[in-house]
């Protein structure tokens, strides 16, 4: 008897005329936490879609407890007892956390009349397990990002899975979650369950995980212990090439202010003021929850200013709408591309398009495709062709194309809202490397992330909030995470 409970040999999938995967192979053990790493657009989302039953293979062979495995839909996955929490949430925002739980559960015995105590009643201890602290009867639509990823966490832990996919489940959760995560993870580990662990995150890979497998280009080029690895090995495995991960991006702020807040209330923001200088990149470090995303929201118009005062180049400003800030040069980069970036089943020209190309309803083509020749070239675009659906590309792609068009639009001042989340370190890199090139040119970022390195790396400034106020700041290159950390947490864990 085989020692794995999974293995797979020779997957290959294609979406057209471009290869997700050309030979991906790769075994599980019972009760392993295996890691699966690649760059964006190496097959990893892929073949976590196989498994989980969402796309048939064109090729290859896989097996669970040694039959062959090749379920139809998710259905028959879960029947076999493989269950998948997406990078991109299935969830739908409409329903209640409790009926999200329930809803094509296997695990849920369904009466022709179900009643929201029975829901309720078998959703509780699984959300309970993940730490969310929202009332059951809540619309997902109303949570937090963050808080949807639990719920998407505990609802594949109520499958009941001998094998569970996790794609990069700890992307948009506070410190204090992934610590909660982690412990869940482990139990699961002790109960015999096997983890399939999609994620960019080294630390996570070397802290939580067994063995890692890495794919490149669709293939599978590797698989390591944990404990015999290092992240330089890994990294240059996954890339095919050496990537300085400590570099510090060099400082191109002018004395100019550009932008300003003074006393700033919203319905979340308290008094916050601070100002943005050209050529600036001001970071945003907070928890989940702080006014991170709600600054950029007043600043784009998404959100009513109660008082207090913005100036943009010296003038009063108060955005009517997001079209009219955008009009002004201000751009904003949603943290959640997939809601609020992207139409993710049109093309990736046509996402292009959105940005103001069309002018007297007239399609400028031939302008078109020199735009989608120059944004590709600096954002690293990898797509087969600028037809192709957005969909299908992987989601540091997708992150492109967001960027992409917004250098399109060209505004003065930038909002990113956590950009790299679900990114893999070559992208980030790209990514990073794009932020330095606008502010050389004298453009001014506003930069939000949950991950402080990159904002140490990529910042001159960041502020730090916490309860929609702006509780400190301070130098990038004069301090380090944990007095970030200390201020962001000053008021205890907002989740």
């Amino acid at each position: 008897m085989s020692e794995f409970l999974l293995e797979a040999g020779g997957v290959t999938k294609h979406f057209g005329g471009v290869a997700a995967l050309v030979d991906g192979a790769f075994s599980l053990r019972a009760g392993e936490i295996h890691a699966i790493m690649g760059e964006n657009g190496a097959g990893k989302s892929t073949l976590g879609k196989i498994l989980a039953g969402v796309y048939p293979p064109d090729a290859g062979s896989i097996t669970l407890d040694g039959e062959l495995f090749c379920p139809a839909n998710p259905r028959e996955a879960q029947a076999r007892g493989v269950a998948m929490i997406y990078q991109e949430l299935d969830l739908f925002p409409h329903l209640s956390i409790a009926e999200n739980m329930v809803t094509a559960n296997l695990a849920f015995k369904e009466n022709v009349w179900v009643k929201r105590g029975e829901m309720e009643a078998f959703a509780q201890p699984f959300v309970r397990r993940v730490g969310l602290k929202a009332p059951l009867h809540t619309l997902v639509g109303e949570l937090s990002i963050g808080d949807q990823q639990l719920v998407a966490i505990a609802r594949a832990l109520s499958m009941n899975a001998q094998v569970m996919v996790m794609d990069e489940s700890t992307s948009a959760l506070t410190e204090h979650a992934v610590d909660n995560l982690f412990n869940v993870i482990r139990e699961l580990k002790s109960l015999g369950v096997a983890i399939i662990y999609v994620s960019h995150k080294m630390d996570e890979i070397f802290s939580i995980c067994d063995r890692v497998t890495i794919l490149r280009d669709g293939v599978t080029v590797g698989s390591y212990s944990t404990l015999d690895v290092g992240m330089e090995e890994l990294i240059q495995c996954m890339v095919g090439r050496e990537i300085d991960t400590d570099v510090q991006s060099i400082s191109h702020r002018l004395d100019e202010v550009i932008l300003s807040f003074e006393d700033v209330c919203t319905s979340k923001l308290r008094d916050v003021s601070f100002h943005l200088n050209k050529g600036e990149v001001l970071g945003v470090a907070g928890l989940v929850g702080s006014g991170r995303t709600e600054l950029g929201e007043a600043l784009f118009g998404l959100d009513v200013i109660e008082s207090g005062l913005m100036t943009f180049r010296g003038i009063p400003y108060h955005p009517a709408s997001p079209v009219n800030a955008m009009e002004q040069g201000i751009g904003f980069v949603p943290e959640d591309r997939k809601t609020m970036g992207l139409m993710m089943q049109m093309s990736v020209r046509e996402n292009g398009m959105l940005s103001g190309l069309v002018r007297g309803g007239v399609v400028q083509h031939r302008e078109e495709a020199d735009r989608d020749n120059v944004l590709a070239q600096r954002t690293r675009l990898k797509s087969a062709n600028p037809h192709a659906s957005v969909s299908c590309l992987s989601g540091g792609n997708q992150q492109k194309v967001l960027l992409g068009r917004w250098l399109s639009v060209d505004p003065e001042v930038y909002f990113l809202d956590d950009p790299t989340r679900g990114v893999d370190v070559g992208a980030k890199q790209d990514i990073y490397t794009l932020i330095d090139t606008m502010a050389a040119e004298g453009k001014s970022l506003i930069m939000v992330s949950s991950e402080l390195p990159e904002l140490l790396r990529c910042c001159d400034r960041i502020l730090i909030m916490n309860s929609g106020r702006i509780v400190g700041e301070v130098d990038a290159r004069n301090t380090g995470q944990e007095a970030i950390m200390h201020l962001a947490t000053a008021a205890g864990d907002l989740e």
